[in-house]
């Protein structure tokens, strides 16, 4: 893999490789020294022109259990503060001997455009550009739906005949966006809920039912239900009436959370505005599931990061969790 910038076009067993993998490394999380020598010598760096963190924290915890050295660039305070541009700033990375570049952007594309662009010779991972995607976000949510589903027996399983909901915001929801691709990759059922107004014009395209009526939804008895942050940085418009209008026609209620199916999960991307799409009874049930997304997010980050940078398409049956592992021979 040489870098991951969407689930679009994710194929369904470079998908399952990147859970199976995330799987040994969350095993490795269970014991006493969670460190691994297997990216020992890279230099990773996490380059967040937008604000984050929970997921600029994720690929540097990601990134020092598997013994990288890790530089954390903000545009706030930084050269880009002063009109430098997404190339000089590539450019100095590439000087520096990044060997990986974690962007975040708010221009969608922006990571396609620093792996095509031939400023930089590191790979590429897309954590969130503008309102496009932000493949490893659903990587874990995916991960975190097959460790309910399937328990210790996960390993090399999809998501086939699963119904997943996702509810709210989809319009400006990257998240969203790379869930329904990777979701449809691996055999599950996705609905859209949303007002009218927050429904992207190119959803015709998705593969994804679309419904306005939260209850409808909780009615056809989804496995999962998905509550998407309102994103109201991105908002530049009046998309639904008031807060108090939207929470009750589409936020995740007590009476709510009570009529979905006994087995169902609760999740949601983070950060939540609570008792807006999602109650407190609701984020913090036995069915929430937002605490193991983000303990999840770092075994999958992990494991995207050990595919970028530790040549493992050279040798496939290198362990990449074992304590003694060491793949500096096999890195690109």
């Amino acid at each position: 893999m040489r870098h991951l910038l969407d689930t679009q076009s994710l194929s369904r067993d470079d998908a399952l490789r990147i859970l199976d993998i995330a799987e040994d490394m969350a095993s490795t999380q269970q014991r006493e020294v969670k460190k691994l020598p297997t990216l020992r010598g890279k230099t990773i760096v996490n380059l967040f022109f937008e604000d984050s963190t929970r997921t600029r924290i994720s690929f540097e915890a990601a990134a020092k259990r598997l013994s990288a050295d890790v530089i954390n660039f903000s545009a706030k305070g930084s050269s880009v503060s002063k009109g430098e541009s997404l190339q000089d700033t590539a450019q100095t990375l590439q000087a520096m001997g990044a060997d990986a570049v974690v962007i975040r952007h708010g221009a969608s594309g922006a990571p396609r455009t620093l792996a095509s662009s031939g400023w930089i010779t590191a790979g590429v991972v897309n954590a969130g550009d503008g309102t496009h995607e932000h493949p490893t976000q659903a990587l874990l949510d995916a991960f975190t739906m097959r460790k309910r589903r399937w328990g210790a027996d996960s390993r090399g399983r999809d998501l086939a005949g699963m119904r997943v909901t996702i509810v709210g915001d989809v319009l400006h929801s990257r998240v969203a966006r790379s869930n329904v691709w990777l979701l449809n990759t691996l055999g599950a059922h996705v609905t859209l809920v949303a007002p009218p107004t927050l429904v992207p014009q190119d959803v015709s395209a998705w593969p994804a039912d679309v419904v306005y009526d939260l209850d409808e939804a909780i009615g056809a008895a989804p496995d999962a239900i998905m509550m998407l942050r309102i994103q109201l940085e991105r908002m530049n418009a009046a998309y639904f009436p008031t807060e108090r209008e939207y929470s009750r026609r589409w936020g995740l209620s007590n009476d709510r959370l009570a009529a979905l199916k006994g087995d169902s999960i609760v999740m949601h991307p983070g950060p939540m505005n609570r008792g807006l799409e999602i109650s407190a009874a609701a984020a913090d049930s036995g069915r929430s599931t937002v605490l193991e997304q983000v303990s999840n997010g770092v075994s999958v980050r992990m494991a995207a990061l050990y595919l970028l940078l530790a040549g493992a398409e050279r040798d496939a049956d290198a362990n990449p969790t074992s304590p003694h592992s060491n793949t500096e021979e096999n890195a690109r």
